[in-house]
């Protein structure tokens, strides 16, 4: 079952991104009401895309942090197709981040050309920081057919596209171009964050890339705490380094970037009430544009 449905992510993102697509045409081209309900329907199938992903995630790359986000996003995308297509029309806002975001990530995803040629730049640029540190192990053949295998004896590492940055260059990308900021000011915000997410993440992959084959926190406590997440066959500091570690300090990396980002396109917060909005049911002034507070959906206090 699980198989069957990660077979169809591939399809339903070109599908779900291109009726984002649809619907932000057709509300630039005047037929709002039509551009919710063609909203609603792709919110549904993102939702439905993120189901696809979970068995990957979660049995395939051995990620529970990004196995649960996966199955969190379902009722989240469902729920705001619904609202969308139930009449709230500023939804659109947050459906062109969305539209951007997919137009950015899926020609790097399922193009092979632009996906191989990003791996295996990662990939140079992170045996150069190996080498700084004095460890020079090679590029070999990985799994993916490219040439992006770490060449250390035993258990090592490859870089597969997750490890480009490309999907937090894609999120930032997207809530950048959907703003009604300067083109000015929305280079100067997209230049600054995929800088800053290029930088980090080739750290990212040195410490992971080096913490795998050293066996840096090969530890009884730990390998314990490997079997029992995500069972055998995955190497105890490839699981520290790369699930527990890389990804806590990912997610307080990114709310920094955003902090940055918003310093030079404040724009942004109107995409981060609508996201705040569908979470918790309340309306939001983080741009501080009137005097009140979160109010509830039926606008009481």
């Amino acid at each position: 079952m699980w198989n069957t449905l990660h077979a169809l992510s591939d399809p339903l993102a070109w599908l779900s991104i291109g009726v984002f697509v649809a619907a932000i045409v057709l509300d630039w081209r005047g037929f709002r009401s039509i551009a919710t309900q063609v909203g609603g329907l792709a919110w549904g199938l993102f939702g439905i895309f993120w189901l696809s992903m979970f068995p990957y995630f979660w049995f395939d790359f051995g990620s529970p942090l990004e196995g649960a986000l996966s199955l969190v996003a379902v009722p989240l995308c469902v729920y705001t197709g619904y609202l969308l297509a139930s009449g709230r029309e500023s939804l659109l806002l947050l459906s062109k981040a969305v539209a951007v975001m997919g137009i950015i990530y899926l020609p790097a995803m399922l193009i092979e050309p632009i996906n191989r040629f990003l791996i295996e730049t990662v990939t140079v640029q992170t045996h150069f920081g190996m080498e700084l540190l004095g460890h020079s192990p090679g590029i070999e053949q990985g799994l993916n057919g490219y040439q992006s295998r770490f060449g250390f004896e035993g258990p090592t590492t490859y870089i597969i596209l997750a490890c480009t940055g490309i999907g937090s260059i894609a999120i930032f990308g997207g809530l950048i171009a959907a703003t009604s900021a300067s083109i000015k000011r929305k280079l100067i915000g997209i230049a600054l964050a995929t800088g800053i997410i290029w930088v980090l993440n080739l750290i990212r992959n040195v410490f992971v890339g080096l913490a795998t084959p050293l066996g840096w926190f090969e530890y009884a406590p730990l390998e314990t705490l490997t079997l029992w997440v995500v069972g055998p066959g995955t190497r105890t500091s490839f699981f520290v380094s790369h699930h527990l570690i890389s990804q806590t300090l990912a997610v307080f990396a990114l709310i920094g970037i955003a902090l940055l980002v918003m310093r030079v396109v404040p724009e942004i917060l109107e995409i981060l009430e609508e996201a705040l909005f569908v979470a918790t049911g309340s309306e939001w002034d983080l741009t501080g544009t009137t005097d009140r507070g979160p109010v509830r959906a039926d606008g009481g206090t």
